[in-house]
């Protein structure tokens, strides 16, 4: 793979407060292209903190993992295009008309902006396994239920799906070769798993079919967060063909 493409695969995750994001941002700017913003930063802080990452010459990943009805969903995604977002996610367990409605809110903001985000639809949360699913009702497999939800998303209108490394290579088979699979729940070999079940390293995410790789801890915990980034995109360009 070459570097640039590396550097694209993967995204960020700045889980943290302003300060921590900002001084993570300047030092990886110019090197790394996509920071995710979740809820944590963005509640805090709001539209303004897309877009002074997007001034840093970023691309934004703007995680808020829509749900809700169809009408306030149009309206968020519509929101959140218009301050600057570059990928945006919803559950795909919303149903249909929630999923069209958040497409038909990028779109509104396509007319003001030039042209929309992209859209991935939530799965199965990564940080869920078989018995979070049984407790909420799901009686059938992880993998069935993210099968579910991705052919759903996609009849929706919907660009992609977050999903779990282990369901990637089959994500990929499923929806075909210009589908987003962004995979969270990435470690590098020998990191902490923190409060991620199911794994992979970023070159096996990759190689399984994953378009993104979203990184958090790894990272942004490092002592070094340039260095920790700089070895997963090596480590990209050296394994993945």
């Amino acid at each position: 793979m070459l570097d640039a493409d590396a550097r694209d695969r993967v995204i960020i995750a700045l889980d943290c407060d302003r300060d921590r994001a900002l001084e993570l941002g300047h030092a990886l700017a110019g090197k790394a292209s996509w920071i995710k913003i979740g809820m944590t930063l963005y509640y805090a802080e709001g539209p303004a903190i897309v877009e002074e990452f997007k001034s840093l010459g970023f691309k934004v990943f703007l995680d808020l993992k829509f749900y809700d009805i169809p009408h306030q969903v149009e309206g968020a995604a519509r929101s959140a295009a218009l301050a600057g977002a570059d990928l945006l996610s919803v559950h795909g367990s919303g149903a249909s008309a929630m999923l069209r409605a958040c497409r038909e809110g990028a779109e509104q903001a396509a007319t003001v902006r030039g042209d929309r985000p992209r859209l991935v639809a939530i799965t199965v949360l990564t940080s869920m396994d078989q018995d979070c699913l049984t407790e909420i009702g799901v009686d059938h497999p992880v993998a069935e239920q993210a099968d579910r939800l991705a052919r759903l998303a996609q009849a929706s209108g919907i660009d992609g799906v977050v999903c779990s490394p282990r369901e990637a290579a089959h994500m990929r088979e499923l929806l075909g070769p210009d589908a987003l699979v962004v995979t969270p729940g990435v470690r590098p070999a020998g990191a902490d798993l923190g409060d991620q079940s199911r794994v992979a390293t970023p070159s096996d995410a990759i190689s399984a079919g994953a378009s993104h790789i979203v990184v958090g801890r790894p990272i942004t915990a490092s002592s070094d967060p340039l260095a920790a980034y700089e070895a997963i995109v090596s480590e990209l360009v050296e394994k993945v063909e």
